[in-house]
């Protein structure tokens, strides 16, 4: 974003209640409150707080201390502390455990997968695991597939609550087996010769049916049909699909956990030459049976990458249950918001306004201040985990959630930054260089129903930010 002209910045101002124009004029720079004035949001529903790291100042602090929902920006805590308490080398676990006898290639009995809350338990991993079985020496499962789930103790989780979007992968709810995020890829491939557009999807779920109603129209990629008709599990996608889209892919989840577990599951153990005809069904780990094979996920310092830079709110909610669960399973929301309260605290850090629902962010009760995410943001600086954390956060211009903003921008490249959204939210935090080199914590939330337009408030304050100290 090109900073506005200040004829036009001052006009903008200028139809501020006189109220409002005096603090946005003290105290915001004039970029800032431009942008939010265009935005038709009031100062009073801003957060601001920026901290020069170099110098340990504070650069500017706009609201700095109201309690917001700061949306999937809480998951600059989360990982923090996963960071700090669990390491930068943990690593999940997922157990295959054999109820039963193996006779030759023939288990005469039931296997049990356990799992301890893998946030990255992918189909790739789950074949991969599942290859590792017949490698070992096992062909025929005699008995059922057995789920172990008992590592997470929470409620059950309803995918509709937040925003009646059940099957957007946002909403997919914790599961300590969880597998594939409990979602499915479609992809949509344009034919100019057919004038039609195919739909392919992976992995193929025998439940799900997919109804391809599409047509190939000219046109730019401005709008197209990504959000489909959905009943039961059909989904029937209808509409003018343009062909300067090119190919496009968006990911749904349908099924309930063992369905989905049961269809991948059957459909991977028969590629790696494996049989199986009976059914999945939870249970906890019978004491009679025995280790047969454990899958070890990455670690912690890689899977992070995933949760900011692209904000997967199922693999955050994975991780700050994984919090409770030490040293005493099982993991509970209770014992996690305990303990990263109580790890807040050992570092100094009272957050008396704190709320946290589940790690991701993806609530309409979490609560933090610019001000205390800012602290976070510089309590991280400071910590040996630092390279891990900041490798994990967008880059301007680069990837991840930042991979299309401020391309045209002096600050491509110059801020690693986590971005948050939902209804009537918008945020931003993370670390940015200045002309002279020096590095910035950044906050900034928004509470309005007009947060949606808020992204040039973002873009101009990273870009005053950036400008050093000559614009300060």
């Amino acid at each position: 974003m090109k900073l506005m002209p200040i004829r036009f910045m001052l006009l903008l101002l200028a139809l501020l209640p006189a109220g409002v124009y005096a603090t946005a004029l003290n105290n915001l720079p004039g970029g800032v409150a431009a942008a939010l004035a265009q935005a038709g949001i009031p100062a009073s529903e801003v957060g601001i707080y920026v901290h020069d790291l170099t110098s340990d100042r504070e650069v500017l602090s706009f609201g700095a201390d109201k309690a917001l929902n700061p949306a999937s920006t809480m998951k600059l805590l989360t990982t923090f502390a996963a960071l700090e308490l669990l390491g930068p080398a943990f690593t999940w676990k997922t157990e295959a455990w054999l109820d039963g006898t193996l006779d030759g290639d023939r288990l005469n009995g039931n296997l049990v997968l356990k799992g301890y809350g893998d946030p990255k338990f992918s189909m790739e991993s789950l074949w991969l695991f599942l290859r590792d079985l017949r490698n070992r020496g096992m062909r025929d499962i005699g008995g059922d597939v057995l789920l172990d789930r008992s590592f997470f103790a929470i409620d059950s989780h309803d995918p509709a609550l937040f925003d009646n979007e059940p099957s957007r992968p946002y909403n997919v709810g914790a599961d300590a087996l969880l597998i594939n995020y409990r979602t499915f890829r479609l992809q949509f491939v344009p034919d100019e010769r057919k004038q039609a557009v195919g739909i392919f999807a992976e992995p193929v779920l025998p439940q799900t049916l997919i109804v391809n109603d599409l047509r190939l129209g000219p046109g730019s990629c401005d709008v197209w049909p990504e959000k489909p008709s959905i009943n039961d599990n059909t989904l029937t996608f209808s509409g003018v699909f343009p062909s300067g889209c090119g190919e496009k892919f968006r990911y749904f989840s349908l099924l309930p956990a063992n369905d989905y577990a049961q269809a991948l599951f059957r459909q991977f153990w028969q590629q790696v030459g494996g049989t199986w005809s009976g059914n999945v069904r939870d249970v906890e780990l019978p004491a009679t049976a025995t280790l047969f094979s454990t899958w070890e996920s990455p670690p912690l310092s890689e899977l992070i990458r995933d949760v900011n830079k692209f904000s997967i709110n199922v693999m955050a909610r994975q991780m700050f249950l994984t919090l409770g669960a030490r040293p005493n399973p099982p993991a509970m929301l209770e014992k996690s918001q305990r303990i990263l309260r109580e790890w807040l605290e050992r570092r100094g850090l009272f957050f008396p306004e704190l709320v946290v629902e589940n790690g991701a962010g993806l609530s309409r009760t979490d609560r933090i201040s610019s001000r205390h995410l800012a602290q976070v943001l510089i309590a991280a600086y400071r910590s040996p985990v630092m390279p891990e954390y900041i490798a994990s956060l967008s880059l301007t211009a680069v990837d991840g959630t930042m991979k299309k903003r401020l391309s045209n921008s002096p600050v491509a490249g110059q801020a690693h930054m986590k971005t948050g959204y939902i209804e009537g939210v918008r945020a931003i935090g993370g670390y940015t260089l200045d002309t002279r080199g020096r590095m910035l914590a950044v906050v900034l939330i928004i509470n309005h129903p007009a947060a949606r337009n808020a992204q040039p408030v973002q873009d101009a304050l990273l870009e005053w930010v950036y400008a050093g100290q000559d614009s300060r």
